[in-house]
């Protein structure tokens, strides 16, 4: 059964507020409850919300290293290199903007809006490259989240006893367990408790941030400008000159962002309104990168006046600071940090698209429990094996098999679909279904993800491209939605002509 749809625009009719999201008579093996439409009256997001994933994303012991190095390492006037990295969030809200709107107005996950473009069963391929790759760095940032917590039993009981079990003391493994069953915990209450850890979790970072540096400051005195003069200065001795270095920083700030990017859906369904959506990614992106990066700043020259060198791991300054409440207080802000990041970036994509693969049997709920299992051992092999095998090489060019994939979800949906959607046929196998194509698979749109899928994996790994390797993952979105698009034209204007 079909629903009355608006023949000027083909999507589900509807109120003012948007179209009528029942989906009527699903197949199961398309469909449960979390994959379905989420009503706007079950919406509780708004720009704060938003602006908070955005926030926890940039406030990992990963992103204070990151954003610190970039002032240090290409040679550029800071001003320049604030100038950068306000430019990658820019380019990254712009990007989230056109990615989040359809979910928004359909309330549907990133796995489902893909089917449209790739077949409602083709999606279920790089759905699940998306899921490993985001199911490896989960284990990888739960073992980082744990040295936190290590710290801080460290602090206040001692090491405990000698002896380590694959790299990990009795010590180590205890604060692994704990961050590993927190995290599980926190999904299983639903997005609901999420939204409200990360609500608390990013203003709380913010002020120990603001704090730390307000400490820096105060010990390092006036030196702390002459510092801030040096890294401001530049020395200009960055491979390719200035343009280059520029590019680099602009080009790994978006990177940094590449993956959630393209799950971006997965959240802003959850939002009221695409007005707050946009505030919350303007708000997170450009101007909370402004501030992070500012403090990252004021405390990296800081450590260089009182310590003699830049340090880039606040981890290392907390180590160099005497002071057992600082310790307590850095642990669990870096423990805070770590796993809201990790619950945005690498535990809620592979949980949805789990649940995408199996719906019938597999809920998003299952899905995060079986990413836990999962990410538990790759966490807890880390120190042992993985570190060691050259993983972040392997989990990078799954990344760069995605970026297409963004590319042709969003010009399938705006420049070939003109926004529109059919709901019912996103959760239907019928062969008369819209999204059907061959047998579930839309092999022009796969044969586009391929080849754009080639050149970025290529990008990667070739010498000549290293200094563009930032910006890979943007030239291999533009190629996948530029094949897309014009594969799909040509199709359809030979079949016009038949």
């Amino acid at each position: 059964m079909s629903e009355p749809t608006d023949t000027a625009r083909g999507e589900p009719t509807g109120s003012a507020a948007g179209p009528d999201l029942t989906v009527h008579d699903p197949d199961p093996g398309l469909y449960n409850d979390d994959l379905a439409p989420l009503p706007r009256k079950k919406r509780s997001w708004g720009t704060f919300e938003i602006f908070n994933v955005w926030t926890n994303d940039i406030q990992s012991l990963f992103g204070y290293t990151l954003a610190a190095t970039l002032f240090i390492a290409y040679g550029l006037n800071g001003w320049a290199v604030f100038g950068g990295i306000i430019l990658a969030g820019v380019i990254v809200m712009f990007l989230c903007d056109l990615v989040g709107r359809p979910s928004v107005r359909y309330g549907i996950p990133y796995a489902v809006m893909a089917r449209a473009s790739m077949g409602v069963h083709g999606t279920q391929f790089p759905t699940l490259i998306r899921g490993i790759t985001a199911t490896f760095w989960y284990g990888a940032q739960t073992y980082f989240a744990s040295t936190a917590v290590a710290l801080l039993i460290t602090a206040l009981f001692g090491p405990g006893p000698e002896g380590t079990f694959l790299g990990l003391s009795a010590v180590g493994w205890t604060s692994y367990v704990i961050v590993a069953v927190l995290q599980v915990a926190l999904f299983t209450k639903g997005m609901a408790w999420i939204g409200t850890f990360l609500n608390w979790a990013g203003p709380a970072v913010y002020v120990v941030m603001i704090a730390l540096a307000g400490v820096i400051w105060y010990m390092a005195g006036g030196e702390l400008f002459s510092a801030l003069g040096t890294v401001f200065a530049g020395d200009g001795d960055y491979p390719g000159g200035t343009l280059a270095a520029f590019s680099a920083v602009v080009g790994t700030m978006v990177a940094y962002f590449a993956a959630v990017v393209v799950n971006y859906g997965d959240f802003s369904r959850f939002v009221r309104s695409e007005k707050a959506m946009r505030r919350g990614n303007l708000w997170g992106l450009p101007v909370s990168l402004a501030v992070f990066s500012f403090l990252t700043l004021i405390i990296t020259a800081g450590s260089s006046v009182l310590y003699g060198e830049a340090l880039t791991n606040p981890a290392d300054i907390v180590e160099r600071v005497d002071n057992i409440w600082l310790t307590v207080v850095a642990a669990l802000t870096f423990l805070i940090a770590t796993v809201g990041i990790n619950l945005v970036a690498n535990f809620i994509p592979p949980a949805y698209g789990l649940a995408n693969l199996w719906p019938a049997k597999i809920s998003a709920r299952t899905g995060g429990l079986i990413t836990g299992a999962v990410g538990f051992a790759i966490g807890g092999l880390w120190v042992a094996f993985i570190d060691g095998i050259g993983i972040a090489a392997f989990v990078d060019t799954l990344g760069a098999v995605l970026a297409p994939l963004y590319g042709i979800i969003v010009a399938d949906h705006y420049l070939l679909r003109r926004g529109r959607l059919n709901l019912n046929d996103l959760y239907s196998a019928s062969p008369d279904g819209e999204y059907h194509y061959t047998k579930g698979w839309n092999l022009r749109a796969l044969f586009a993800f391929c080849l754009a899928s080639v050149f970025s994996v290529t990008a990667v790994w070739l010498p000549a491209l290293a200094e563009w390797s930032g910006f890979v993952w943007i030239f291999g979105a533009l190629l996948g939605g530029a094949l897309h698009y014009a594969i799909t034209r040509t199709a359809g204007k030979k079949a016009v002509k038949a």
